[in-house]
């Protein structure tokens, strides 16, 4: 039977999404085509009449994560107007993103596979990320309180990143929110709540 120019849309879109959940949370090497397309709902064989290969998906797939992240970034910045800088990374030096890859941010899920394979294609979106998170720190760093004073933007994204790749690995150990913690108090000076009183 054939399916419709709509439906075929639609389940191209079903199976990016679902390999931009599955990636982020096993990486580009620890889940196959099969499995995706098993959680996506569709069969194998419909794979290669959306994409030249995984390549290409890993590369669709990491575009639509940026802009799952991006979107969630705008929302949560809308919600918190005061201080903007401190809410982007109280959100995402984490608990919740910490135990939820699958649907955060690709840097700390999949950088580090991405640095090992030689594909232009999809470096080129890992850098585009790269830079979006740059230039949204410095706009942030800019805004009042200043929280982050004037440290490099490249320097708060590469303590923010390291910062969720380290609490992953320890996990559910008290170290794990105590490295969280102490992060984005560098980064973004004490928390209001736990600031002295001036006399």
């Amino acid at each position: 039977m054939r399916v419709s120019r709509e439906k075929a849309l639609e389940n191209r879109e079903q199976i990016i999404e679902t390999a931009a959940h599955l990636l982020r949370k096993h990486g580009f090497d620890g889940i196959g085509v099969a499995d995706i397309m098993k959680a996506a709902g569709l069969t194998h064989g419909g794979f290669y009449r959306n994409f030249a290969s995984k390549d290409d998906l890993a590369v669709k797939a990491s575009e639509h994560a940026i802009a799952d992240t991006k979107a969630l970034l705008k929302d949560g910045l809308a919600q918190q107007p005061k201080d903007p800088l401190r809410t982007l990374i109280e959100r995402y030096v984490s608990s919740a993103h910490r135990d939820d890859p699958g649907s955060g941010c690709i840097l700390p899920a999949l950088a580090a596979d991405a640095a090992r394979r030689d594909d232009p294609a999809l470096r080129a979106v890992f850098v585009a990320a790269i830079q979006y998170y740059l230039d949204q720190i410095a706009k942030l760093s800019s805004a009042p309180p200043r929280s982050a004073g004037s440290r490099h933007p490249a320097a708060i994204l590469s303590e923010m990143v390291g910062a969720v790749i380290l609490s992953r690995v320890i996990a559910e150990d008290p170290l794990a929110e105590s490295l969280m913690a102490a992060v984005v108090a560098d980064i973004a000076g004490p928390s209001p709540e736990n600031k002295p009183v001036e006399q």
